[in-house]
């Protein structure tokens, strides 16, 4: 049973046929032009490779990979892994930072060599008020280590730390998890702790999830991993 384990496209004239003119012509293709470039807009960017079930995947975090204000059965990498048949490992330390799981990384590559790695850091970085730069440095150094050392990579948005939220029942992602995503071409699960977050059935605390939270996050997830090809629908 899968289980997830805690680390540390000329118009032309025929008879009886309508002539169209030069503009019409023009006119027609650039239609035909904009319908394309829509159609692909509506396409995923990106495929990813499929990963089979049985497969290691390394959950990469902080407290809310670690499942704080959960039991460790209820954080998102168990239910994660009941729900996709993966072996998803709990590499969640509650207070690290970016550049800390940076430290990190190599070491848990090394020794799981994982088949996909699920990246969702940079909340602590954010409560800290620590330098925005360097939090996108250290993200932009995660991604490329996991993507040198082969496995692939879905990347976790993190939410924007806002006095407004406590009051507007609302969150959003950082934007520099769209930002380093577009720039790098990489997956990314969207608005999936934002959602939780700015729910306050679904936290233990103002800054984590509940069971029920990580459970949402969870199947969040699996459908992110379906869309970009990860998991079959």
């Amino acid at each position: 049973m899968p289980a997830a384990q805690t680390l540390g496209t000329a118009g032309e004239f025929r008879h009886g046929a309508t002539y169209t003119g030069p503009m019409q012509w023009q006119r027609r293709h650039w239609l035909l032009a904009c319908a394309a470039l829509a159609g692909c807009s509506r396409r995923p960017a990106l495929r990813a490779d499929p990963v089979a079930p049985g497969a290691t995947v390394l959950a990469l975090g902080d407290s809310l990979t670690h499942g704080t204000g959960a039991t460790p059965d209820t954080a998102y990498p168990a239910v994660l892994a009941a729900l996709t048949g993966w072996q998803v490992l709990n590499a969640g330390v509650p207070g690290d930072t970016s550049a800390q799981a940076l430290q990190r990384l190599p070491a848990l590559l090394q020794e799981h060599t994982p088949a996909l790695v699920l990246l969702s850091i940079g909340g602590n970085d954010f409560l800290r008020r620590l330098p925005e730069a360097d939090t996108r440095a250290n993200l932009r150094a995660l991604c490329m280590a996991v993507r040198a050392a082969g496995p692939q990579l879905l990347l976790i948005a993190v939410p924007r730390p806002s006095v407004a939220a406590a009051f507007t029942g609302s969150l959003s992602d950082h934007p520099l998890y769209g930002e380093l995503a577009e720039e790098l071409k990489l997956p990314l699960h969207r608005q999936g702790w934002s959602e939780v977050l700015a729910d306050e059935r679904l936290r233990s605390d103002a800054i984590h999830a509940n069971a029920q939270g990580y459970a949402q996050f969870a199947r969040g997830l699996k459908a992110t991993a379906q869309a970009v090809g990860l998991l079959p629908r």
